[in-house]
């Protein structure tokens, strides 16, 4: 099978590929929907009180729009561990609770599956067979960072 999108050697299916530049192409968007529902949410009260919603919101689009890159093969563990544990270590400095970052971070991936589902992109069985893919490599990539983004939270300095 032949692929012409931007992560033509990342996805070895159609579906998976549209799905991951669903969510990069709409990054602002989930970027913005996040930060409303985190700033609301009673369980978050350090995101609620945090001056800066710039800062937060690019936390969150990050994520989004570099998804291809997390999720691709050719990003090394090495790298998610670096990178989310480095994570940690700065929420605690900056007062969030470890509680707050997990929440955060399931709220981010909540917001990805609930754009994919809303745009009606998988309407056959075929077509959830090839997402499940993707699926499962968005489960273990988040299972990592958040894993990393603990180990940074507890390290001593």
């Amino acid at each position: 099978m032949q692929f012409e999108g931007k992560y033509d050697e990342f996805f070895p299916t159609n579906v998976a590929q549209k799905l991951v530049e669903l969510i990069e192409n709409n990054a602002e968007e989930l970027a913005k929907k996040w930060l409303e529902d985190i700033k609301k949410n009673v369980s978050a009260p350090t995101y609620k009180k945090y001056q800066n919603d710039t800062e937060l919101y690019h936390r969150a689009y990050r994520v989004y729009s570099q998804l291809g890159k997390w999720i691709s093969r050719d990003t090394s563990k090495e790298e998610i561990k670096q990178y989310w544990t480095d994570l940690g270590v700065q929420r605690r400095k900056e007062g969030f609770t470890l509680s707050e970052i997990i929440l955060a971070m399931i709220m981010i991936r909540r917001q990805l599956w609930q754009k994919v589902q809303s745009e009606g992109l998988l309407d056959t069985a075929y077509d959830l067979y090839q997402a499940m893919d993707l699926f499962n490599r968005v489960t273990v990539f988040f299972d990592q960072a958040i894993f990393h983004a603990i180990c940074g939270y507890e390290a001593k300095e």
